[in-house]
């Protein structure tokens, strides 16, 4: 039997940038593969990327683990206390205003696995260390928007579908975007 991966977790700084545009790059190419066509992925990449507020607040995490004697990025994600659901710095209709804790749900945002790591307990990681430091900054809920991959993992985590919005994109392929909510 394969021993299990163990992963370490730290808060991600404006230094793993580069590091964590591969592991997004090489996360939309291969890991969509087998939920969209080419174009639908071309059409989701309007709407992901690197939003670097959550850089920023201090509320990105990065998942290492050991390959070959070298410490290597298994993945990233994390949470936002901003009002934006989702995407990166060139998504349209953002709103980076801050969210009330008492009135608003927190955002679990730009979760990625490096297609080497899947199915082995980086998404989950990400999920629970976001939602766990978004309670403890005094978020009672807390909601993303999901990619059509991404729904299996987030529907076991716990998270319900409020509504989905397909977008057209610029090359007339539909975007879905799933928004998913769950009580802390």
């Amino acid at each position: 039997m394969a021993e299990k991966t163990s992963f370490t977790h730290r808060i991600a700084t404006r230094a793993d940038i580069p590091a964590i545009m591969d592991v997004m790059k090489v996360s939309i190419a291969e890991n969509m593969k087998g939920f969209l066509t080419e174009e639908e992925i071309a059409a989701a990449q309007e709407t992901m990327g690197l939003d670097t507020t959550l850089l920023d607040d201090g509320t990105y995490f990065v998942i290492e683990a050991e390959k070959d004697g070298e410490t290597v990025m298994a993945g990233c994600g994390g949470w936002g206390k901003r009002k934006t659901l989702y995407g990166g710095n060139h998504t349209r209709g953002r709103d980076d205003s801050y969210a009330d804790p008492e009135t608003d749900a927190a955002r679990i945002r730009a979760m990625y696995t490096h297609p080497a790591w899947t199915r082995q307990g980086v998404g989950t990681l990400l999920l629970e260390l976001g939602e766990n430091a978004a309670r403890e900054a005094g978020f009672k809920m807390i909601e993303l928007g999901s990619t059509v991959p991404g729904e299996p993992l987030y529907r076991a985590r716990g998270y319900k579908e409020i509504s989905r919005d397909e977008q057209i994109a610029d090359n007339g392929q539909v975007n879905t975007i799933i928004v998913m909510r769950k009580a802390l």
